[in-house]
């Protein structure tokens, strides 16, 4: 887990960069706020708004997420007065909170923006339980959400916009057969239902801090599509709040809400969440539960206590979660991984041909977007396997051949980025056999993803031109993954 996060790689110091920007707008809004005259609640509701803003808008191009970041009040505001104006009528409220998590998730379907102001929305609920919002409270609260969310902007878009150096990230629209719409709508059900039972069963654990059961349930469905991703990251999510407390044992209690060590660390936990976010749930959990700590420190209620309601709350949660997704409208691990293979496949394929056609001399031949495509299918596929390939998982045999096909799969890629790195060096020459070669990795594929038998591999010696060479072994990694894909063990490969 530590290597995962301290030398997985980070091109262009993306990471680093993002959590750093998040650390300056989050401390500036809390500061505005400071200065507007807010108190401690309106300091603490404001940077919470801040760290969403900075954190859930993730539209493809810089102007899609100053539009998006530009409508978070609008989704959370409204919510917000619904949640102070039911305080004192629980019956009520409560339901409220679950129409309010099904709509959040079903707006995931209108893509990056409908899942980010569902996100705020539902946040903003959570927000008012665990601050306790009352109707007398609103205007202040209204005034910290509208300044800290200016400010996290203004950072973002003005002092530190380094999106606008980049090219904007390729993000493959999901497959056929597992297509938004349909997840989307199922995942509304079983995340409202999920929800309904850790409400429930969370009230019976604790009258006041019920709602960290049902936070618990939320970001366990967050970014997951099949049953066995919700199954990892709950156990994850848990995972990560029982070391988060652990800490919070060693540094929260001790520090007993002193402002200043206060900052300080708050400071450092808001810079790993968003600096693990992107590599390992457990550690982006074990700083949020750590910055819950610190807060609760702040408004002077944490006690070992309460640390360990919070670890029984996240507890039902990830229950209620797991329940969901087993027995109300399951989405299985074998659907949504086949489409997102079958992808990764055939982009394999196209940016074969673009290079091909870059080396052939073809005028706007550029695989440069391919790679950035497979790139992000290949991440894909690695979040919809990571159920088979976990080292809990029981059923060992298709956990190795999972493993196998990933492996295979980056080979595939590595040859595909050398094959690039060749074709855009302005000296490289057509080769008559770069047509041949293209095709038998079409063919390939076609065979792949149609269940056909995949061609044998050209025999001879290997090529030793840079661009022959990549093919070849492009051409041996593809005919190797026909066995992990098609292995007869009695089920299918993610067939869990």
């Amino acid at each position: 887990m530590l290597k995962k996060v301290f030398v997985s790689p980070d091109p262009g110091r993306s990471r680093l960069r993002f959590a750093a920007r998040a650390v300056l707008g989050i401390g500036a809004a809390v500061v505005v706020c400071g200065l507007a005259g807010t108190s401690l609640i309106g300091a603490v509701i404001g940077g919470l708004a801040a760290l969403l803003a900075l954190f859930t808008v993730t539209d493809a191009t810089v102007r899609g997420q100053a539009v998006t970041t530009a409508l978070l009040p609008v989704a959370g505001l409204p919510v917000l007065t619904a949640a102070a104006a039911l305080h004192d009528h629980p019956v009520v409220r409560d339901l409220t909170f679950l129409a309010v998590v099904g709509a959040g998730v079903y707006a995931r379907r209108w893509g990056p923006r409908g899942h980010s102001l569902g996100v705020f929305a539902f946040m903003t609920f959570f927000i008012a339980q665990f601050l306790h919002a009352t109707t007398g409270r609103l205007p202040e609260m209204y005034a910290a959400v509208l300044l800290s969310v200016a400010t996290a902007a203004a950072v973002r878009f003005g002092l530190w916009c380094y999106e606008r150096r980049r090219p904007a990230p390729a993000v493959p629209a999901p497959p056929a057969g597992t297509g938004l719409a349909r997840i989307t709508t199922r995942q509304a059900v079983q995340a409202t239902a999920g929800a309904g039972f850790a409400l429930v069963v969370g009230q019976l654990v604790s009258g006041d801090r019920w709602y960290w059961a049902v936070g618990a349930t939320w970001w366990v469905f967050v970014n997951t599509t099949s049953r066995g991703e919700t199954l990892v990251r709950g156990f994850r999510r848990v995972l990560g709040t029982v070391v988060g407390i652990g800490l919070g044992f060693l540094v929260a209690v001790p520090v007993a809400g002193a402002p200043v060590p206060t900052a300080v660390l708050a400071a450092g936990c808001v810079f790993g969440i968003f600096y693990t976010a992107a590599v390992s749930y457990t550690w982006m959990m074990l700083c949020v539960t750590l910055l819950a700590e610190l807060l609760y420190g702040l408004l002077g209620v944490l006690s070992p206590g309460l640390l360990a309601l919070r670890l029984a709350e996240t507890g039902v949660g990830a229950l209620g979660a797991a329940l969901a997704v087993l027995f109300v409208l399951p989405v299985t691990t074998h659907a949504v991984t086949d489409a997102w293979i079958q992808r990764a496949l055939r982009c394999v394929h196209a940016c074969t041909a673009e290079a091909a056609a870059r080396l052939a001399g073809t005028e706007g031949a550029d695989p440069a977007p391919r790679v950035a495509e497979l790139e992000q299918l290949l991440g894909r596929v690695r979040l919809s396997v990571a159920p088979l390939v976990h080292p809990l998982s029981p059923m060992y045999g298709r956990r190795r051949r999972a493993r196998r096909v990933l492996d295979l799969l980056d080979d595939c890629a590595r040859e595909i980025r050398g094959l690039v790195a060749v074709a855009a060096d302005p000296e490289a020459s057509h080769d008559a056999r770069l047509a041949a070669a293209c095709w038998r990795v079409e063919a390939a594929v076609e065979a792949l993803t149609g269940g056909g038998a995949v061609p044998a591999r050209a025999g001879g010696e290997r090529a030793v031109e840079p661009a022959l060479a990549h093919l070849h072994d492009l051409e041996h990694a593809l005919a190797e993954l026909a066995a992990p894909l098609r292995t007869p063990s009695g089920s299918r490969l993610a067939g869990a």
